[in-house]
């Protein structure tokens, strides 16, 4: 294994694509292109062992959906497990070999070891566990590589480059990926972050502790020395009543990832190109926007447009965001979407639930006044 350099592991750690092991590759493709705007730009070669795959490419989004079709593919585990879902969050580094080596050292996980990939550029990956079955593979590319595949891929036939942000009326302007939320039963938040920071060396940057009416959670967020890689990783507090990260964890039988949030440039822009193909996000009470003006206003997008499309803002000490889920299509009702807009905000919109919890409950009480 090669030496390694202190300026290159783990400093260089940035993000190179995510995996998702599925039960139907082609479905889980048709859906991501359609409702989401993704498009399919690699394919598994013929000599791919075990697994068919498929790569979408949005902006800088990387994506590599991946179907077993032997029983002994980890993906067949994954699914049965899990349901379709996040499996593998990939690293690009300079050297993955050295990244590996002092990962193990520092406590990490192997799982498995440097090799290079065959095909057309010479690729180095090796693979160290994450947070529950989720996996990350350094990846170490060729100078050469354009790095447009994931690893393992080869160009979809006739099809050319990713539609580019803006180009027609419909692109839904999805960038890049802003953060992962991650869930972890009661008890593992502590050793979650501290294996990210001494094992991969990412920096903890924030924590809160969120109290929604008798449900709470506490969440830390960890992210890469580049800023490049953001966890937000959230346990339930298991001394309150059960919740939504309770419910995650269940029927996603685990830690996982709950959901992805996809960054944009224009929020109000993004939702209306994604509901247009019929992307199904959460609603907002309308007194929610009626108390807006107690607590922030909008510097770019009009209440008017935020109430329209139930879109959610939150202002931190560098700015705001513009923020909305979307409604899990999951058979399992686990994993989800996040559309975020940042204009200088670095936080993750908590207040949010507050103010979307008070605003339910303003909402009910008229409602319960309504039919006295």
């Amino acid at each position: 294994m090669s030496s390694l350099p202190t300026a290159v592991f783990p400093a260089d750690l940035g993000l190179d694509h995510v995996e998702l092991h599925v039960a139907d590759v082609d479905a889980a493709a048709a859906d991501l292109c359609g409702r989401f705007g993704f498009t399919v730009v690699g394919t598994t070669g013929p000599a791919a062992d075990g697994l068919r795959g498929l790569a979408l490419a949005q902006g800088r989004i990387s994506l590599a959906l991946t179907a077993a079709t032997a029983d002994d593919h980890p993906a067949t585990a994954y699914v049965l497990a899990h349901g379709d879902g996040v499996a593998g969050i990939a690293l690009r580094t300079a050297d993955a070999a050295a990244a590996f080596a002092e990962a193990v050292r520092r406590g990490g996980r192997p799982i498995a070891e440097p090799r290079v990939l065959d095909g057309e550029f010479r690729t180095v990956v090796a693979t160290v566990g994450g947070f529950g079955d989720v996996v990350h593979t350094f990846v170490q590319r060729d100078p050469a590589d354009p790095g447009t595949l994931p690893p393992g891929f080869v160009p979809a036939p006739s099809v050319g480059e990713p539609a580019a942000v803006g180009e027609s009326a419909d692109a839904p302007g999805l960038l890049e990926l802003d953060h992962f939320a991650v869930c972890v039963p009661g008890g593992e938040l502590d050793a979650t972050i501290a294996y990210y920071r001494d094992v991969l060396g990412f920096e903890q940057t924030f924590e809160e502790r969120i109290e929604v009416g008798t449900q709470a959670m506490n969440s830390q967020v960890v992210q890469s020395a580049d800023r490049g890689v953001t966890f937000t990783v959230i346990e339930p507090d298991t001394t309150a009543d059960p919740g939504q990260i309770d419910m995650f964890l269940k029927r996603h039988g685990g830690a996982g990832v709950q959901h992805l949030a996809f960054a944009s440039a224009d929020a109000v822009r993004s939702v209306r190109a994604l509901a247009e193909r019929g992307v199904h996000f959460l609603s907002t009470p309308g007194a929610y926007y009626d108390a807006l003006a107690d607590r922030v206003a909008p510097r770019t997008h009009t209440v008017a447009e935020l109430r329209e499309l139930s879109l959610l803002i939150d202002e931190d000490h560098g700015g705001q965001l513009f923020q909305i889920f979307t409604r899990s299509g999951h058979e399992r009702r686990t994993l989800f979407f996040e559309v975020i807009e940042r204009i200088g905000a670095e936080t993750f919109g908590s207040s949010n639930i507050k103010a979307l919890y008070e605003a339910v409950e303003v909402e009910r009480l008229r409602q319960d006044g309504g039919q006295e």
